[in-house]
């Protein structure tokens, strides 16, 4: 593990997020987690392709399964987000492999029920690995994508192709006006398999991603940026290339979703099973602390909750992980 100038730690402090309790158990590698304004929350579940819907106090229940879903290898329904516009328009999006190629689609939530799938974004590269999966609709009311090379290593520095990069685009799937390359879906480039972002306080994206085999990354993203993959991976100091602010071994990280709260990023680590916690300190990062090593497994998705606190799900069966009785789960998280 590498960070300029700080050394990792590895034990938890007193002081450190806490699990509080469990939202759900017995979930089929849920991936996607989407709050709707009325209080329920949708989760995606990726080899199932089902969509099920979480209320307090009720069981969990199946509001729909998205059809023509491929959910060989790392694929399946991965991503979900929820239109600005939720209470108009009754949209939400998700991203999913298919047999083809991986796609954004939007269907309509209405009676408690998902309506047909409308296509929003297609021809994603696809493959059975590296396949990115996380969508969000930004602060300015876009929708970012986060997409990987496909086992395709070129593919990220191709700038005419949506593999391996963080693409901007409105909620029909149009180039999202303001983008760096005129007419183009694409924000950033040379990714390998961006799987989790968000925003600071400050309106500053930042992105985690899978490397091969020597690095994982944190990145600080800047529009039309060049991040690299497959020229360099890592902090190589490389001109025409932007490193990342943070860098791990695949063994401590694997990182999925982030996740910030306050001034500090959390990241959910895959084979890594840990939580990282990573204090924002003005233009960079401080030093990183990681928690709840090996208490529940591999780690999937962080996500900060609008009624408090933060969302972590497990993904123990996703054929890599060990499940245990009550896999997978999401749990509720004090920061």
């Amino acid at each position: 593990m590498a960070l300029l100038g700080a050394q990792p730690v590895y034990a938890d402090e007193p002081n450190g997020p806490v699990v509080t309790g469990t939202v759900a158990t017995n979930l089929q590698i849920p991936w996607g987690v989407a709050f709707l304004p009325n209080g329920e929350t949708l989760v995606s579940e990726r080899n199932t392709a089902r969509i099920v819907s979480i209320v307090p106090g009720k069981p969990v229940r199946e509001v729909g399964v998205v059809p023509d879903v491929n959910a060989t290898g790392q694929g399946g329904l991965m991503g979900l987000a929820v239109s600005p516009h939720f209470w108009k328009d009754r949209y939400v999006y998700a991203y999913h492999t298919g047999v083809t190629d991986q796609r954004i689609v939007r269907m309509r939530y209405t009676h408690g029920a998902l309506g047909a799938p409308e296509p929003v974004l297609t021809g994603i590269p696809t493959g059975t690995s590296h396949l990115g999966g996380r969508i969000t609709f930004g602060p300015d009311g876009f929708l970012y994508v986060g997409t990987g090379d496909a086992g395709v290593p070129a593919n990220s520095q191709d700038p005419a192709g949506l593999g391996g990069k963080i693409l901007r685009i409105t909620a029909t799937g149009a180039p999202a006006p303001g983008n760096p390359f005129p007419g183009s879906p694409v924000y950033t480039l040379g990714h390998r398999n961006v799987q989790g972002f968000d925003w600071d306080h400050q309106g500053r994206l930042w992105a985690s991603e899978f490397g091969q085999a020597t690095w994982d990354e944190l990145n600080l993203i800047t529009p039309g940026a060049n991040y690299g993959w497959p020229v360099v991976e890592g902090q190589t100091g490389t001109p025409g290339y932007v490193d990342p602010l943070l860098q791990w071994t695949p063994a401590e990280a694997s990182p999925s979703g982030l996740a910030i709260s306050g001034n500090v990023i959390y990241i959910a680590g895959l084979r890594g099973q840990r939580l990282w916690a990573i204090p924002l300190q003005g233009a960079g990062v401080g030093t990183p602390v990681a928690h709840f090593t090996g208490q529940y497994g591999r780690l999937r998705t962080v996500i900060k909750s609008p009624y408090g606190g933060l969302w972590l799900t497990t993904s123990n069966r996703d054929q890599l992980g060990v499940p245990g009785p009550d896999d997978d789960k999401i749990l509720k998280v004090k920061p």
